[in-house]
């Protein structure tokens, strides 16, 4: 049979780039069985291959996208301020576009956070924060203090910082010997609660875990690093917001620093523009990135308050300033793409159409609870997800060598929905501009990739 053009285009992409591109998070022996897909374009919810297949981005392409793929918009943004600027060093020199967004997320935070730090990446923000909290305590006469806890079951990146207070052995057990100790308490995610108890008094009881550690160590704590809400790449799992009003609270008695990791969370996610307004607090140092582009470039801010800046504000010959730097900090091209990402929010009430969708969704995906090896389905704002286990009763999970995640991803790319289960969760993190006929479809694959997966296997 003769091939299409596009066919021909596709299998030579494929040869190339196993050939010569080692993909993250990968194990690329399993592209001998599971197929690479080279995608030729995108335009909003959907990609689009060289065999003329499309492709539902049901995981906003790592939870980066949150307008959709070649937004008109945000386009004409980044062709503009490519017309004028495309990168200068933020060392010495400014530009516009960095200072219109650091304005606008002082703005959208809390009164006490008054400045932005510039990096270039999630994992690089947790690790500068890390830097940025140690150096305040140091500069501010507590040098005992040293080190910092987070949750089980956490995930704050791959760095050698953020993988450090990280929980998720998949990530993390292979390079412990490298790595810098970290206490870790157990995590507040309602999973594996008792029926009869309250997601909140749930969190209210396993916050006796985090109160101890820090009446315990706090003279040697610098910060407590903490994703609000969902504990993301740690398969979905969530808390109620009481926890991080107690966290707070407990961190100001104490002199700790409180961390809030929005990486995955910020931006819209949770329903809320940011996870930790759910709790009405303020946190010390604040970490975006990911969504903040829209799905476009990397970037990443620090959000901090005037008196951990005033810390470091001194004689040169102190050597008390804060000397961290990335190449690409404060990218004009990047801030363009966010500030667009910003004007978005504001010319619509997304969040509010958000919350409408996430009814949508969980009315949708309500008939799946009943399956018998559906453990568990949890929605916070635009993020769904359900988990498979062995067992419904005991929620015992099913073998992880057994990798049934895999099953339903394949079965999502059979029927035009981009899924990568984590482990045995089946999550759903749409592009916003994701509609009801769309979300319709999605809730159809997810239904018999459900099947798929917990088949019996032979």
């Amino acid at each position: 049979m003769k091939l299409s053009m596009n066919k021909k285009d596709s299998i030579s992409l494929v040869n190339r780039d196993l050939a010569s591109i080692w993909h993250p998070c990968t194990q690329m022996k399993d592209h001998e069985h599971i197929p690479l897909i080279p995608i030729k374009k995108g335009k909003g919810v959907w990609l689009y291959d060289y065999d003329n297949r499309k492709y539902i981005d049901a995981i906003s392409s790592w939870w980066v996208n949150l307008f959709g793929h070649s937004n008109e918009y945000i386009n004409k943004k980044i062709s503009q301020q490519l017309e004028s600027l495309e990168h200068i060093l933020l060392a010495g020199f400014s530009h516009e576009p960095a200072i219109s967004l650091a304005e606008r997320l002082i703005k959208l935070s809390p009164k006490k956070i008054n400045k932005c730090f510039f990096i270039d990446n999630g994992s690089s923000a947790i690790d500068a924060s890390m830097k940025m909290s140690y150096h305040y305590w140091k500069n501010v006469g507590f040098k005992g203090k040293n080190n910092f806890i987070a949750l089980s079951n956490s995930y704050h990146g791959e760095t050698l910082g953020s993988l450090s207070i990280s929980n998720i052995d998949l990530y993390k057990k292979t390079y412990n010997k490298m790595l810098k100790n970290t206490i870790i308490v157990p995590s507040p995610d309602s999973f594996n609660k008792k029926s009869d108890v309250s997601d909140k008094e749930h969190s209210k009881k396993m916050f006796a875990f985090m109160q101890k550690e820090i009446e315990r160590n706090h003279k040697k704590i610098c910060a407590v690093v903490i994703e609000p809400l969902v504990q993301c790449a740690g398969y979905m799992r969530m808390y109620h917001p009481i926890y991080l009003k107690l966290l707070r609270e407990v961190c100001d008695r104490y002199n700790v620093h409180l961390i809030a990791d929005e990486i995955a969370v910020g931006f819209g996610r949770t329903g809320s523009m940011f996870g930790y307004e759910q709790a009405k607090i303020t946190p010390d140092i604040i970490c975006l990135s990911k969504g903040i582009t829209g799905g476009y470039m990397a970037l990443s801010t620090i959000l901090t308050k005037d008196s951990i800046y005033d810390a470091f504000y001194d004689e040169y010959t102190k050597l008390n300033a804060f000397l961290h730097s990335h190449s690409y900090s404060g990218n004009a091209i990047a801030c363009a793409a966010a500030n667009a990402t910003l004007d978005l929010f504001e010319r619509t009430d997304v969040l509010g159409k958000n919350r409408r969708k996430a009814d949508y969704i969980y009315k949708n995906f309500s008939s799946f609870k009943s399956h018998p090896n559906v453990g568990d389905l949890r929605q916070t704002g635009m993020i769904t997800a359900l988990e498979l286990v062995k067992d419904k009763k005991t929620k015992k999970p099913y073998d992880w060598k057994e990798r049934r995640g895999i099953r339903a991803y394949k079965y999502g790319l059979e029927n035009n929905v981009i899924l990568r289960p984590l482990g045995n969760v089946i999550y759903f993190m749409p592009p916003y501009v994701i509609n009801k006929k769309e979300i319709d479809h999605v809730s159809n694959v997810i239904e018999g990739a459900i099947e798929v997966a917990t088949k019996q296997i032979t």
